[in-house]
């Protein structure tokens, strides 16, 4: 048997150009990066406004939970992280952990998270009219 060649094929590999490790890891690099800014930044962005969302539920509020459960929110105990709602006609109480919460649908909060929602986008907007990047259709 020839094992001449699996020993010169060993030494070509610990031969290598040290410019082509220094690209292969830049290529990775920017793999990572990539990575970062289209699945985990939206991820964390997207979670803090939810966290924002459960955190402003007061009473009074109508909700829906994560399991479809409709009710309104008649006590927030913040030291367990809970919520009691009334829900149905015969005025039934549960109790729910703050992150079972999918939305709140007071009509008059619905109309404060669009507000904000706006305001953030009106921002960007502005900000591209300044530096003169504004579409003719935005105008």
């Amino acid at each position: 048997m020839d094992f001449l060649f699996l020993d010169e094929a060993a030494t070509a590999q610990t031969e290598q150009n040290p410019l082509s490790i220094v690209l292969m890891l830049g290529f990775w690099a920017l793999v990572f990066v990539v990575l970062y800014f289209v699945m985990i930044r939206p991820q964390r962005k997207k979670q803090q406004e939810e966290d924002a969302l459960r955190n402003s539920v007061e009473v009074g509020d109508d909700i829906t939970t994560i399991g479809g459960v409709v009710g309104k929110v008649i006590a927030v105990r913040d030291d367990d992280e809970t919520i009691v709602i009334e829900t149905g006609s015969d005025k039934s109480r549960m109790r729910f952990k703050k992150w079972a919460i999918r939305s709140i649908d007071t009509p008059d909060r619905q109309v404060a998270v669009e507000i904000g929602k706006d305001k953030k986008e009106g921002k960007n907007k502005k900000d591209k009219k300044e530096t003169g990047e504004v579409k003719e259709t935005e105008r």
